[in-house]
Parts: C-alpha cells; structure tokens; sequence
C-alpha cells in the first residue's frame, strides 16, 4: 500500500503531511464545481444553516413551529365568505330601502347645512358620499367577520417555500463575518495568506473540499504555531491547491449524493410530511454526520429494500470527501461487485481472492504482539461458535503465534499456521530445532504445552484449523503474506485519512468472507480505540454484517464512541444476529434504521428498543335521542325516515394513553416502499424519537 504520511507531533497526520516537502508533484486542475452540481462556493459559503435537532438538514433549512398551527381549512374559509358578502348585501338593501328607518342617515344631517337638503346639488353629492362611506364600512365590518383578507391571500397570496427548500443566502455578512474572504486568518493577522485564497474563491479556483481541507489544515497550524511557515507557503504556492490529501485528489470522481461539507452533513432523505412524525420535523431533510455516526448505525432490511443505494453508498461517499478535506478515515466492507463508487474514489482497494488486487490484507491487523495478533485472529476464525470459547482459541494461537515470531522474526502465513493447528510433524519439529538453536526456552515451552493441550477433550485447535482451512485454498494464493511480498492493508492506519474498500469474495467463498468480515470489524474496533491521534473520525462500513457480529465486537462496537469512531452495520434480518446478542446489538448503536418490509419478528425487537410514548386520543360515543315531545317526536320519526338514521349524540372522551412509538405490524406493514424508519441518537446524548423517511431521490 501507498507510504502512510508523516505524521506530525501534535493534533492530527493531516496537519503534518500538509507542509511543502510532502506536495503531491503536479498540482490537479481546479474542479468546475464547488460543490458538485452546487451553487458557487461563495454562495454555499453564504447560505444560512439551521438545525431543529440530530440529523436535520441544515442547509439552507427553514425552521417549522413545534405545533401546527389551526389553519381553517379552504372550504369553510369560502363558505364564510360568501355568507357575509350576502348578509352585508341584505343589509345595504334594507338599509338603501328604508326598511330599517332613517336613523342611520342622522350623522350625515348633522354634519351638513340643512339649506343643502332643498333639492340642492350639494345634498346630492353629500348624501353619494355618505353612501360610499356607509358601503365601506359594511365592506370592513363584514369582510373582517367573513375573513375575507384570509381568503384573499390563500388565493392569491405567495407561496411560502417547503421548510426543507434551499434559499440563497441572506444579504452579504459583513467582511469581518464573511466566510469567504477567511475572516480566522485575518484575525490571526495573515492577511496576504487571505487574501491569496479569497481571491482563489473569487476567481472560482476552489472548490468545498479545497475550502474544508484548508480551513483544517488552519485549524491544525493553531494548534501547533511551527507549522505556520510550511502551511504560509504551501498557500502563496498552490492557492486553492494547497494542504492536498496525499494522493493528490481534490474532489470525488462523482458524487451521487449532496453532501455539506461545511458541516460534514450527508443528505440522505425527507422526513416524510405525514401523522406519524412531528410536526417540526416534517417535509424536512434528513441528513447524517460523525456526531451521529458516532455512536453507530445498525440499518436492517431485505434484500432490495435499498441498503446500499439508499444509505450505504451516501455515507461512503461523504467519509471519503471527509477524507480528502483531512477529516476522516474511512474502511468500506462488500461484496465483490456491490457499486460504491468507481476505484479512484479510494485510496486503497483490496480485493480479496482476485489474482489482479494491487493489495493485500494483514490477517493479523497490523500488529507484531503475538498475544494481540491471537487475540483478534480468534475473535475472527471462531468467534461465532458457541461451543468455541474464543479466549481459549486466543490461547492456543498464542502459544503458536509467540514461538514462530520468536524463531522467525514474523508472523505465520496461512499455510504455515494451518500446519502448526493440525499438528504437522515436519511443521514442528522445524520450529523446536529452530528455537533450541536459539535457545528461547520459555516460547519452547509455550510450544510443548500447546501440543499436550491439543490431545484435550474441547481443545479449540481443531476449530481453529478447520476455519483456517478455509482460508487455505487456492483462491486466497499469494493473500494474508507475512514475508513481505506482497503490499499489505493494516487497519493500524487508522490515523490517517484513508479511503479503503475491501471486496469480500463472498460467491463460491461465503464462509471465508463472513469469517473475513469478522475478522476486520474486530480489528477495527481494537486498532481505533488504541489510536494515539484521535483528531481523525474513523469508521467502518459493513455492507452485509451477516454473522459477524460477537458478544466482545459488540463491546468494541459500543466503545467507538468515545474514540471518536463509529461503524455502520447492515442486516438482511435481525436473524442473522445470534437471538441472545439481538438486544445487546440493539443496545449497542445509537442510530436505528427499519427498512420497508422487514418482518414482523424483526418489527418487535425495534418496537422494543424505541419504547412507547403518551399520547392523546379521543373516543366517541354515539347515544341514540329519545324526545319526550310530541312534535320532537315527529320531527325524530321524519329526520330517520329520510336519512335512514336514528338521532343521535356524540360524547367524546379525550385520554392520555400509552403507547409504542412503532408497532411490530406497522413497522411490517405500513412502511412504504423506499421509506425507512429512523431513530437518531447523537454522541453528546442528544437523541430522535423514530421518523418515517423518504429514501427516495
């Protein structure tokens, strides 16, 4: 794999590969977007960002009342209308007729000279005037009681924009305020070094990852002032070009999803405008960052429901443009063929059980620790046994890891470990002759105890040896090597902004890559909570986690959140998961996401885990009238013979009830195709109740 950059002595490897002596040679040619199909940097830079709450799309967001407010519908608007315009045209017409005597006229008497009122043109014109202002004020009073403003503007007024519609910006902020003409720098007194990248914005030479890679690399200089020199003159060199990330790229090859890198946001739905969400939240975007990330992200659905396309790939695509602005490492887990994004979008790919990969995988996780290296092979190779305890089979690796690292200098490959499990003659009478010429009495001794313990009733070798047979085929020939052949992906990593995508060969290999997955997902988990510079947000994306997941992943699942780390995991059914780790699993990730058309087994654990929630209802009953009158009577016995109804009243009851958020038959049933239910949960503890979204477009 390519060298790891540098990494420097304080915040974060980007700060530290940014200075002049690690310049990718030839400087890319500037994108002609900013961001991709986007508006122009400046205005995005410009563009307020509001949130109601964890996971709101904050671009360009208009904030809705926690409350709907009582509009009155159309109908009765227009009804009450036109029943005052005809009550204020009878009462012109009484009044113009004199059905409702003269007293009405008695303010214009007493304002006009009585001479004007003997057949004069005056009185004429007086009484026409008084007219007018008797109509206008008909037209106030019973335009206010018709609502007849209301109407006018339901009808013709402008229309208000969706709350999740994007606006432009807001007038220009002030210079001191304005984005893009790098007020921090300013204030840090590098005006020429603003000045240089205000201009590139101007110029449209910068695109959002150059603006977000920039500002990071600024960031880092705070924190360590003698990196000022090496990022002042990477900025007077290269302008917008400055700071790259180390393979030189400044933009994805494509992007099939919006993303706001200004707040490292990913736009994935719309809060579906429906009853079964808040009213704040609904018709708004819903959108997914590292503080949700975070604390893990568990989507279950079936095959079809749109995992990949929907979620999978959005969340990849915005790690690795996270990565190129220094901010994240990101390690995607597939299937061979699963489409996320073409292979120049990634810094590493590995194809396992293709001949052509450029790279290989380290089976041990990047480390040289025997017991640590035995420790993550056995959670990986027989984790998911139940009759296996996997700090045994950690032992019996360690008691054949420790001797052959001693004797060798390195770590077993496949072949030799599957030897050494089965108990080869040959395998280990090389390694006793070698550690006897070397004297290391202790890791020979290591050595004779794993052979006495192999002849035990339970002994985990045989497992061990029957998965790592597995892997043994010639299939994975040339894979896993130890010896330095081949170039090898290391989760230790992890400190660096990588983008890496392993291919799984999971048709004709399924065991191996499910044993695979295991494998990576416990590495990733022990290497990022170890992370000496945990500046980076690290997560692992398993497109399938079928079978992967263990009782100690799971502990190593719910630490990531204090490392800044995260990882999403996708199932086809909760199934998939031992029964007795399904709570645990669900209790484990912060972010919950229910696909249409999971089954309703599925639909109660989730109901289960978001709990229920008080709400108001209102019962009606219907009480049949009994008149005690003669003609009430009458009228009851005419009213039924017409209507075919007897009459009746209505009493309503209103309760405060409990009940679950989602039930397992509306999670089963009334999700709607290219919908998902989703609770959100930040690291902070901020958190979601379940939002029926729209996955689509």
């Amino acid at each position: 794999m390519p060298a790891a950059p540098p990494r420097g002595p304080a915040e974060s490897s980007p700060g530290a590969a940014y200075g002049p002596s690690h310049q990718t040679p030839g400087v890319p040619p500037a994108p002609g977007h900013a961001p991709a199909t986007g508006p122009a940097l400046r205005d995005w830079l410009h563009t307020p960002r509001r949130a109601d709450g964890p996971g709101t799309w904050a671009y360009g967001h208009r904030p809705r009342p926690a409350v709907a407010p009582d509009v009155t519908p159309m109908r009765q608007l227009a009804v009450g209308a036109i029943i005052s315009l005809l009550v204020g045209v009878l009462a012109w017409s009484l009044l113009a007729n004199g059905y409702l005597g003269t007293f009405w006229l008695w303010p214009m008497y007493a304002v006009t000279p009585d001479a004007w009122w003997v057949g004069t043109e005056q009185g004429a014109a007086a009484q026409d005037v008084y007219y007018l202002l008797v109509i206008a004020i008909l037209v106030v009073v019973f335009g206010r009681l018709g609502r007849w403003p209301e109407l006018l503007r339901r009808i013709f007024g402008r229309r208000t924009p969706p709350p999740s519609e994007n606006v432009s910006a807001d007038a220009p902020p002030a210079p001191e305020n304005d984005l893009a003409e790098w007020p921090e720098l300013r204030a840090a007194g590098q005006g020429d070094l603003a000045g240089r990248l205000a201009g590139e914005v101007r110029a449209g030479r910068m695109n959002d990852v150059d603006y977000t890679r920039i500002g990071r690399a600024w960031r880092s200089v705070r924190v360590d002032p003698s990196r000022l020199a090496a990022f002042a003159e990477t900025v007077r060199r290269d302008g917008a070009a400055a700071c790259l990330h180390p393979s030189g790229s400044r933009d994805l090859p494509v992007r099939a999803a919006r993303h706001d890198l200004l707040v490292h946001q990913v736009r994935i739905g719309t809060v579906q405008d429906g009853e079964r969400n808040p009213y704040a939240r609904r018709g708004t975007g819903l959108a997914l960052d590292p503080q949700l990330l975070g604390t893990s992200l568990l989507a279950v659905g079936p095959p079809g429901a749109g995992k990949t396309r929907a979620l999978i790939r959005p969340v990849v695509e915005s790690l690795a443009l996270q990565a190129l602005a220094g901010q994240a490492a990101v390690v995607a887990v597939c299937a061979a063929g699963t489409q996320l994004g073409p292979d120049e979008a990634y810094d590493v790919v590995v194809r396992l059980g293709d001949p052509g990969s450029v790279h290989d995988l380290d089976l041990y996780g990047g480390t040289t620790d025997p017991d640590e290296a035995a420790a993550l092979l056995a959670e990986g190779l027989v984790g998911d046994l139940p009759d296996t305890d996997s700090r045994r089979a950690a032992t019996a690796l360690a008691q054949l890891l420790g001797p052959f690292s001693t004797a060798y200098r390195r770590l077993p490959t496949v072949p030799e470990l599957r030897e050494l499990l089965d108990g080869t003659p040959e395998a280990l009478d090389g390694l006793r002759t070698c550690l006897d010429s070397g004297d290391h009495r202790a890791m020979r001794r290591e050595l004779d105890a794993r052979e006495r313990h192999s002849a035990a009733p339970g002994d985990p070798g045989r497992a061990l040896a029957d998965r790592v047979a597995l892997l043994d085929r010639p299939a994975f020939s040339g894979f896993f090597d130890t010896t330095g052949r081949t170039r090898p992906f290391s989760l230790r990593t992890l400190e660096h902004p990588l983008r890496v995508r392993i291919e799984l060969p999971e048709r004709g290999h399924g065991e191996a890559s499910r044993m695979l997955a295991r494998l990576i997902l416990a590495q990733f988990t022990a290497n990022a909570a170890v992370r000496v510079d945990r500046s980076l947000f690290a997560c692992l994306v398993l497109d399938d986690a079928t079978r992967t997941l263990t009782a100690e992943t799971l502990r190593g699942v719910q630490r990531l959140r204090s490392v800044n780390a995260g990882a999403v995991l996708t199932l086809r059914t909760l199934d998939d998961v031992p029964e007795a780790l399904q709570p645990a699993l669900l209790g484990a990730v912060g972010c919950r996401m229910a696909f249409a058309g999971i089954t309703t087994w599925d639909g109660k654990r989730f109901a289960e885990a978001w709990g229920t929630e008080w709400v108001e209802t209102k019962v009606v009953t219907q009480r049949t009238v009994f008149a005690d009158q003669p003609l009430t009577r009458a009228i009851h016995s005419f009213r039924k013979l017409v209507t075919g109804k007897a009459v009746t009243t209505d009493a309503v009851t209103v309760r405060q009830v409990e009940r679950e958020r989602w039930s397992a038959s509306d999670l089963a049933h009334t999700v709607p195709v290219g919908h998902a239910v989703l609770s959100l949960r930040t690291v902070a503890g901020d958190h979601v109740p379940p939002l029926l979204v729209d996955l689509r477009g």
